[in-house]
């Protein structure tokens, strides 16, 4: 979704038929604040621009996306009228909350894996209508996005491998209807799926839910056999968990949890004056 149209419909649902506050209040030009109840990493502020621009208000940034921040920290300055503003008030805060929680989580993540030289990608467990936007607050966390859906990336799953009777017949066809810079990503439960799926010609193998110890072979085998393609763990990563998996030797690891376990920070708004 486009980002004006994003904010446009946040919102609507939050304002409705009217701020029923504008109706009484009398109209004045006012400065307001978000200032840091808690630690994190922020994010949120491509769409807060956007926001700005549309409703007429000047923003004045103490902070970057990807930048920490710490407690009592003022983030950024807004400016306007104050009708606009209090009007505004939630969803320009739920942007960076949101936002800011998710960047928060995943640079935890990345924190985890980088001295093994592994990328932390997200997955597709996002919110319905909120994965353009999820996924930028795991970008600005660190992280890298795996597939944004269907079309750039042909990922063959348990289910479909279920209904497919030869792979390697499969595999020919799929090259010749796929666009040729479109990655195969075949998922795969155990050592014989991946030797199955390496000879088929995958270019993503993902170890899904296998023991490390499996996985340590997997990579074994991909170094001696096929050098060419990647490695994705995959399947319960967890903050506990992801550092013994990047110790495999795996290329990239994938987790949910980056969206969906992320907990919300504390940020607040302020008026001056």
């Amino acid at each position: 979704m486009l980002k004006h149209k994003f904010i446009e419909a946040m919102v609507a649902e939050d304002v409705g038929r009217g701020d029923l506050f504008s109706r009484i209040s009398t109209a004045k030009e006012v400065r307001s604040y978000i200032i840091a109840k808690s630690d994190g990493v922020f994010a949120g502020r491509e769409y807060i621009e956007v926001a700005a621009k549309m409703y007429d208000l000047e923003i004045e940034w103490h902070v970057e996306d990807s930048s920490s921040f710490k407690v009592g920290e003022k983030l950024l300055f807004v400016s306007g009228d104050s009708k606009t503003i209090l009007a505004l008030e939630r969803s320009i805060l739920d942007i960076a909350l949101h936002a800011s929680s998710i960047a928060t989580l995943t640079s935890k993540f990345v924190e985890k894996v980088k001295p093994y030289g592994v990328k932390l990608l997200d997955t597709r467990k996002t919110r319905p209508l909120l994965r353009e936007f999820e996924k930028y607050a795991v970008r600005c966390g660190g992280g890298i996005n795996h597939r944004m859906g269907l079309d750039d990336c042909l990922m063959l799953k348990d289910t479909h491998l279920k209904t497919i009777d030869n792979l390697k017949e499969f595999m020919v066809e799929v090259r010749q209807k796929i666009p040729f810079t479109s990655k195969v990503e075949i998922e795969c439960e155990d050592f014989e799926g991946v030797k199955v799926a390496m000879e088929a010609g995958a270019d993503i193998v993902m170890c899904d839910n296998m023991s490390n110890e499996a996985i340590r072979e997997v990579v074994a085998y991909r170094n001696e056999h096929y050098e060419h393609i990647l490695l994705e763990a995959s399947g319960n990563v967890m903050l506990q968990t992801i550092e013994e998996i990047a110790k495999t030797g795996v290329d990239a690891i994938s987790s949910g949890a980056l969206i969906h376990q992320s907990s919300w920070i504390d940020l607040s708004m302020k008026m001056e004056g």
